[in-house]
C-alpha cells in the first residue's frame, strides 16, 4: 500500500507540473507525443540510469576514500549533478537533432528542459518518498518526504534542466558556428552547477535540518524567480513573432484583423476550445504559421519550410470561415 501511495505522490503532481509547463506554450504548441517522450525519457533513461551509475560510482569513491561521509558528499554534489544533467540533456538533444522542425525558440528549449526535468523527479520522489520516508519514518515520514520533495523542492529538476534546453535553443536560433556548438554546453554546465549547488548548498550552510533545508529553498526560490523572469521574456517574445509575421495575412486575406487581434492573445490558445475545435485548430494553426514564417527568415527552406508554410495557409483558407474571432 505504502508503495502505491508513494507512486502516486511521485508521478500524479509531476504530470500536473507537466500540464501547467504545457501551459506556458502560448502560441504554438509542441506535439503532446514528443513531450510524453521526454517525460518518459527523464524516467527511465535519465532516472534508471541516474540510478545505476550514481551507485556504482558512489562505491568507487568509497573504495577509493575508505570514508561514507565522503562518498556521500562526493556523490551528491559532483557525480549526481555531472551524470543527471547529462542523462537528462540528452532527451533535449535528440529532440534538437531528431525534431529540429518543433525546436522553434527558447521556450521549446524550457519546455523540453522541464518536462525531462519533471519525468526524472516523478521517479526519483517515488523512491524518496518510499524509502527515506515510508522506509524510515512509517506514514508520518511519507507526508513529510511528500511535502518536501513534491511541494517545496519539486520543480527543481525542471528547473536545472531547463537551461541545458536554453543552450540547445540559442544554437538552433544563432546562425553564429562557434555559438551553435558553445551555446548548449554552456547550458549544460549551468544546468549541473545549479544542480552541484543545490545538493551542496545545505550541508555547508546550517546545521543540516530544517535551518539548511529553509536555506536551501530560498536560494532556490531565487533562481526560480530568475527562471520565470526569463519565461515571461519568452511569451513576450513569441507574442511579437506572431504580431510581425501575421501582419501579412491580413494583408493577403487570409485572416480578418479581428482573428489577428485575437491570435496575439496569450490567453486565446486556453480559450478557444471553448468555441469548437474548428477554432482551436485555426489559432494553433496560426500559432505554427507564424513560427515556421519566422523560421524561414531565420533558416531559409530548412526541411521544406516554403511547402509546410504554403500547406498552412491553405489549412487556415479552410479553418477561418468556421473559426470565431
Amino acid at each position: 500500500m505504502a508503495l502505491v501511495v508513494s507512486l502516486f505522490f511521485g508521478f500524479v503532481p509531476m504530470f500536473l507540473y507537466a500540464l501547467f509547463v504545457y501551459w506556458l506554450d502560448r502560441y504554438e504548441k509542441e506535439p503532446k507525443a514528443l513531450l510524453g517522450a521526454a517525460f518518459f525519457w527523464g524516467v527511465i533513461i535519465a532516472g534508471g540510469g541516474a540510478f545505476i551509475i550514481n551507485t556504482v560510482l558512489g562505491l568507487g569513491l568509497y573504495m577509493f576514500t575508505g570514508s561514507e561521509a565522503a562518498a556521500e558528499f562526493g556523490t551528491a554534489s559532483i557525480i549526481a549533478p555531472v551524470v543527471e544533467e547529462t542523462l537528462k540533456g540528452l532527451a533535449v538533444a535528440v529532440v534538437f537533432f531528431m525534431f529540429r522542425k518543433e525546436f522553434d525558440s527558447v521556450l521549446d528549449g524550457i519546455i523540453y528542459g522541464s518536462i525531462v526535468g519533471l519525468g526524472f523527479s516523478a521517479i526519483e520522489n517515488t523512491l524518496y518518498i518510499y524509502r527515506n520516508g515510508y522506509l524510515e519514518g512509517g506514514w508520518e515520514g511519507l507526508v513529510v518526504l511528500t511535502i518536501i520533495r513534491v511541494i517545496l523542492v519539486g520543480w527543481m529538476h525542471a528547473f536545472f534542466t531547463a537551461f541545458t534546453g536554453i543552450g540547445f535553443a540559442i544554437a538552433r536560433t544563432n546562425k553564429n558556428t562557434i555559438i551553435k556548438f558553445v551555446a548548449p554546453l554552456i547550458g549544460l554546465a549551468i544546468a549541473i552547477g545549479a544542480h552541484a549547488f543545490h545538493n551542496t548548498f545545505g550541508s555547508v550552510i546550517g546545521s543540516g535540518g530544517l535551518d539548511s533545508l529553509g536555506l536551501t529553498i530560498l536560494a532556490d526560490l531565487f533562481g526560480y524567480s530568475i527562471m520565470v523572469g526569463i519565461i515571461i521574456w519568452v511569451i513576450v517574445h513569441e507574442r511579437n513573432v506572431v504580431k510581425r509575421q501575421l501582419v501579412e495575412e491580413v494583408s493577403n486575406g487570409l485572416i480578418s484583423q479581428a482573428q489577428y487581434q485575437k491570435a496575439m492573445s496569450p490567453l486565446t490558445l486556453t480559450t478557444a476550445g471553448f468555441s469548437g475545435r474548428a477554432t482551436s485548430r485555426f489559432y494553433q494553426t496560426l500559432g505554427e504559421l507564424a513560427h515556421k514564417k519566422e523560421q524561414f527568415q531565420k533558416h531559409g527552406d530548412e526541411g521544406g519550410n516554403t511547402a509546410i508554410i504554403e500547406t498552412l495557409r491553405r489549412e487556415l483558407a479552410i479553418l477561418a470561415p468556421q473559426a470565431k474571432a
